[in-house]
């Protein structure tokens, strides 16, 4: 397995020369009283020494050597407490916990990029963190002031971490029909009763208490999705005066034995009238676990760049090393009996295909992450409207196409290293495994599309694309002659997108499956597009810069790439879209 290195160059070229986060964050005082630009730049400095230094030499032995369950606890990997301490006392767990309880305050766009080190650093390590993170929006965002003040320090401190336990052994997707209780007790307090299986981070020995946000319903709830009401309950009971006293009623049945991110503690969840205290409102609990859910599923496609940023630095590295067969007589190294992987076209493909995708991703996670910082900061309200609108459309698109792109490029690492890809050695397979999860979790990337297509796009009439498509077209018409081919084709593209947009929507009507026959296709499609508009953006940048620099010469050069071998993808897409949701039910359940 290489070494990681964190692409420092492309993340301050994304931020200062794409997204100008100097001139954006002039506009928004609250957020730059607590972090200019220059400071930005040095806290991922050191957030790349940490992840570089401190996570990523663990990665591997924690994948082979995993968790361990006995008598309701869980070790986890050697290296992995000791990590997670000079993590916590480097002030890096609460990163983007407001100052006032305890974090650093770091805006949206800036995290994302400290997401992504430790991501390609180690994906199992980074849940713990990144869990807590979440856990602290949530709170912070719906809890009283009462419990802000009494959890959230010590959570972003890192002294205590944080899980989300939602899904049940009969309840995944539909969480409309969980069966945990909660029993009001006289002093405010709740009894809170059911299992929950697949929580990350539900139990382990990094930190001496794991704040647990639980859905559950109250004894007079509604049926279905608008009966569910949030509750924080500890693993240990904080007493009044901030000391832990004792021993909750809950406990971890059980860990999972996954594919991947075997460092990550996967965890069964009993609660046996465990004692918890109501988040929100009654009721209203899904609408507050879905404040962290959004964050986190920005961060799950952040999962997807990072072992995609990973895999590419290790199968770069054997290209260019390894010698095998002759390339095209310019490119033969007379002096040796073989030429370097990297000469070969079907090499280049890959390779180029991972750079576009991970480049583009960077730049996609940081654009999802400057409208976050907009929707909280900017001071004009009609702006911040309308980039939590653009987050809402971007979200779903962010988790699944970022970890769909993910797994295509780490599978292409490891096809680059060939059979020395299929083992251990050089740990190309880890970053398969690890990556596969990230499909999977925080709503499958079908749930994601049927979000985006079906609440999104159809729920509007379409009007939600609308700040997406003005982004595109404000870029469009910054594009100079040397650049009318690609901004062609990008138009082009946007022409498809309203088209079939329309074309679905003329159909919901007379065809009740066209949503979800088409929902993966069209959310595919629509990240092609998105991914076009950004490498457009980025190439501007990079031509007008008038640096002699390389890094710039090669962005323009993989942005001409990604138009040419990539976004022409969006027609076969396209085809699938126009041809509805026919074939997919002609079919009787007998001829499965």
């Amino acid at each position: 397995m290489s070494d990681y290195k964190a692409s420092l160059q492309d993340m301050n070229f994304v931020l200062h020369e794409v997204f100008n986060i100097a001139d954006d964050w002039a506009r928004m005082p609250e957020l730059q009283e607590m972090m200019d630009a220059d400071t930005a730049t040095a806290i991922l400095q050191e957030a790349a020494k940490v992840t570089e230094g401190l996570i990523a030499p663990n990665a591997r032995q924690a994948d082979e050597q995993g968790v361990s369950y006995a008598d309701a606890k869980v070790t986890t990997p050697d290296g992995y407490k000791e990590a997670f301490r000079q993590l916590a006392e480097g002030g890096w767990v609460g990163v983007t916990a407001s100052p006032e309880l305890g974090g650093m305050g770091l805006p949206k766009i800036i995290s994302a990029q400290y997401e992504e080190m430790m991501c390609a650093a180690d994906i199992s390590f980074s849940l713990y963190p990144g869990l807590t993170a979440g856990a602290i929006i949530a709170l912070d965002s719906h809890a009283s002031d009462e419990l802000k003040q009494q959890y959230i320090p010590r959570m972003a401190s890192g002294e205590w971490t944080g899980t989300m336990c939602l899904t049940e052994p009969h309840a995944g997707t539909d969480l409309g029909i969980i069966r945990t209780k909660a029993e009001p007790q006289a002093d405010g307090s709740f009894a809170i009763t059911g299992t929950k299986i697949f929580i990350t981070g539900g139990e382990h020995d990094l930190t001496d208490n794991i704040i647990h946000l639980v859905l559950a319903k109250l004894p007079d709830a509604p049926a279905g999705s608008k009966g569910i009401s949030l509750f924080l309950v500890p693993k240990v009971l904080v007493n009044d005066d901030g000391s832990l006293g004792q021993r909750n009623a809950v406990s971890a049945g059980s860990v999972e034995h996954k594919m991947g991110i075997h460092g990550s503690a996967t965890c069964v969840m009993n609660f046996d009238g465990a004692q918890g205290w109501l988040v929100g409102e009654p009721n209203r609990g899904l609408a507050a676990m879905f404040t962290m859910m959004n964050y986190e599923r920005l961060g799950v496609g952040i999962q997807g760049l990072g072992a995609a940023a990973r895999s590419y630095s290790t199968a770069l590295a054997y290209a260019k090393d390894r010698r095998q067969g002759r390339g095209a007589k310019a490119t033969q190294d007379p002096n040796a009996s073989a030429d370097p992987l990297i000469v070969h076209g079907d090499i280049r493909r890959m390779l180029l295909t991972m750079k576009a995708f991970i480049e583009g991703g960077r730049a996609f996670s940081s654009y999802v992450g400057q409208q976050l910082d907009r929707a909280k900061y900017a001071q004009d309200a009609s702006e911040r409207e309308a980039a939590d609108t653009l987050v809402a459309l971007l979200t779903p698109i962010a988790k699944a196409f970022m970890t769909d792109t993910g797994l295509e490029s780490t599978i292409h690492g490891q096809q680059i290293l060939g059979g020395h890809g299929y083992v251990r050695e050089w740990g190309q397979e880890q970053w398969v495994r690890d990556c596969r999860i990230a499909q999977i979790y925080e709503g499958t990337n079908g749930i994601q599309a049927l979000d985006l297509l079906g609440r999104k796009v159809a729920g509007s009439r379409g009007a939600m694309l609308q700040p997406l498509l003005n982004d595109i077209q404000a870029t469009l018409q910054q594009a100079g002659p040397a650049w009318s081919a690609e901004s062609e084709q990008l138009g082009q593209a946007v022409e498809l997108v309203q088209q079939l947009t329309a074309k679905i929507l003329s159909r919901v009507g007379d065809d009740e499956n066209i949503i979800n026959s088409l929902a993966v296709e069209y959310l595919h499609l629509l990240g092609y597009v998105i991914y076009a508009y950004l490498w457009l953006r980025m190439a501007l940048v990079a031509e007008a810069s008038g640096s002699t620099d390389t890094f710039y010469a090669a962005k323009v050069k993989t942005a001409r790439f990604y138009f040419a071998k990539i976004l022409p993808r969006i027609h076969g897409l396209a085809g699938a879209i126009a041809a509805g949701s026919e074939s997919l039910y002609a079919h009787d359940e007998g001829d499965f």
